[in-house]
């Protein structure tokens, strides 16, 4: 155990104080380096520091909230969470780097690791099977790679990228706007449990803190925080997703957005990032060739299998039939006017594609890859 978490009591009486925030408790520990040469400093001394009031200051030298921290390491322990400091050497250091750091981290799962390049990836919480399929697709292709996936565990597109993540095999770290103990929304309760035996979820908000509105534009700052680059897919001009944009512009991180049809609603604000010089990208290549990075990983391509389990090339039908169908729904009898082949061999086709995990049958005889 580091020495940061040994105190972690005293980081928690500091951290718990009302009115102080991540921004003064920042400068305090720049300061005097530890929360128990704070709670040492005189009221005079601590109203140095910008932002420190005199009544912040007689609360700090009487370590007011000592009972209360106590409480909440019971607390974080019977939810199976640790707790990470600023100062621990287990602070991921891009989140480090943000102007207003979360100061305490409770976090649930494994360790983040911190050699490992994360990108973030957001948008709408009722995307179309169009955006929820490509945030799955991208985060795919980032796992695959060596990459991670950030994301606020949402429904909708959150969900998509944490489920995508973890079907390439990849670390995920799912970040809350409520308490670490908090499962929000409750359909996601079984992508949380998952998320915690494979990757990490974390939080800045003390136990038991319930979805308040306000508290998911603050998380928000953590997932551009850790990642280093964020990816939008589905926003409209006035979504959440366009405030981690924003967040993480301000904190020198790359944007990226998934451009949408120019008749969806729920893509204008991704293409009005892409107006004001987002990356606009594809996969999982396009994100990663920004930083020079590739990583380990196949292809995000699908191959269709022999009956033994090996692999193998698609023959000139089955082409045919894959290449009209995209990531928007196409119904079949599109598919047969488009290929020219009888129906009967096209529903032939398809119906083996679908068993191999190659397109997705949607309701109303509709196909995406």
């Amino acid at each position: 155990m580091s020495a940061s978490q040994d105190n972690r009591l005293a980081w928690l009486a500091l951290y718990m104080i009302p009115g102080l925030g991540n921004a003064v408790l920042k400068r305090l520990i720049e300061t005097y380096s530890d929360p128990e040469t704070v709670f040492k400093a005189g009221v005079a001394e601590l109203m140095r520091i910008e932002g420190i009031r005199k009544d912040i200051a007689a609360k700090i030298t009487n370590r007011a909230l000592d009972r209360e921290a106590e409480g909440e390491i019971k607390k974080a322990e019977t939810c199976h969470a640790s707790i990470l400091v600023y100062t621990d050497p287990s602070y991921p250091a891009f989140l480090r780097e943000i102007y207003n750091p979360p100061m305490v981290l409770f976090v649930r799962g494994k360790e983040i690791p911190l050699q490992k390049t994360f990108i973030g990836v957001v948008g709408s919480r009722n995307p179309t099977h169009y955006g929820r399929k490509a945030a799955e697709k991208i985060a795919m292709g980032l796992a695959r790679r060596g990459a991670g996936v950030v994301s606020g565990l949402a429904r909708g597109i959150d969900a998509a990228a944490h489920s995508g993540c973890l079907m390439g095999n990849g670390f995920t770290i799912g970040v809350l706007g409520t308490g670490i103990d908090v499962v929000y929304p409750e359909s996601n309760r079984e992508l949380f449990k998952r998320i915690e035996e494979d990757g990490a979820i974390v939080s800045e908000f003390l136990t038991g803190t319930p979805p308040e509105p306000r508290n998911f534009p603050i998380r928000n700052r953590i997932i551009s925080g850790l990642s280093r680059g964020t990816v939008v897919v589905e926003a409209t001009r006035n979504s959440g997703s366009l405030i981690t944009a924003s967040l993480a512009l301000e904190q020198g991180r790359d944007v990226f957005a998934v451009p949408g049809s120019i008749d969806s609603f729920k893509s204008t604000g991704s293409h009005f990032l892409i107006k004001q010089g987002a990356k606009l990208i594809e996969n999982a290549d396009d994100i990663l060739a920004e930083f020079g990075f590739f990583g380990r990983g196949a292809s995000e391509k699908s191959a269709l299998r022999n009956a033994d389990g090996t692999s193998r090339d698609m023959d000139e039908f089955e082409k045919k039939v894959y290449e009209v169908i995209g990531d928007y729904p196409i119904h079949m009898d599109d598919i047969v006017r488009l290929v020219s082949m009888d129906a009967g061999k096209v529903a032939g086709i398809l119906m083996k594609m679908e068993l191999e995990g190659i397109v997705r049958q949607l309701p109303g005889r509709m196909f995406v890859r």
